[in-house]
């Protein structure tokens, strides 16, 4: 599957990768949630809802403290898939991070993270389970892509973080609608996703 992206965490072993698959127009989410609740372990994945997930960076930053948890043997979840998902929230309700951030019955956008903990999963493994077990459009992982799958409304109350300002109109500051270029979008994701790191990093400390 050549959509499949291959990523080296500094903590892991060079022989063990992460590996993480994005798929538009998902059609079973209701199948793999199943698996998941079944404890299926087949399916041992980070299912993801794209749609909570800003940038690529995002979701690496929780793989990374994922695994640093796993090695730390800091984990509160039981495995380091579901401390994936437990990672990208700004509090330690466990339930209320896989309501946020999960697979739930009506995504359709998802978005897959494998950790190979084992030398026997591979690429190439990968790509033909996921190929058999994800009825969905395979797409590339990146920023690009991602971003006509974000709800950043959604993602501001998971984090609870103000509505963005909203700029000058033209002609004065009453009246007319705001005018937005595409620079001012990407400032403001790029000022969110600071803000998203900081209130991930900072769970747990306190």
């Amino acid at each position: 599957m050549e959509t499949l992206a291959t990523f080296h965490i500094t903590h892991l072993p060079t022989e063990l990768a992460v590996y993480i698959a994005l798929f538009r127009g998902l059609r079973n989410a209701s199948f793999l949630r199943q698996q998941l609740l079944d404890g299926n372990t087949e399916y041992e994945y980070a299912f993801l809802d794209a749609a909570s997930i800003l940038s690529t960076t995002h979701v690496l930053a929780a793989v990374f403290r994922a695994v640093n948890d796993m090695q730390s043997q800091r984990m509160k979840s039981r495995n380091v898939h579901s401390e994936t998902v437990f990672a990208l929230s700004p509090n330690n309700n466990i339930a209320e991070s896989f309501r946020r951030f999960g697979l739930t019955e009506i995504t359709t956008d998802l978005l897959v993270v494998k950790l190979s903990t084992f030398t026997d999963i591979t690429f190439q493994s990968m790509s033909r389970h996921l190929k058999r077990v994800i009825e969905g459009v395979p797409v590339q992982f990146n920023d690009a892509e991602l971003q006509q799958i974000t709800d950043t409304a959604k993602l501001r109350k998971a984090y609870k973080l103000a509505p963005p300002k909203q700029n000058t109109p033209l002609g004065g500051a009453n009246g007319g609608a705001a005018l937005r270029s595409p620079e001012d979008g990407e400032v403001e994701r790029r000022e969110l996703e600071a803000l998203i790191l900081g209130l991930m990093a900072l769970r747990g400390a306190t």
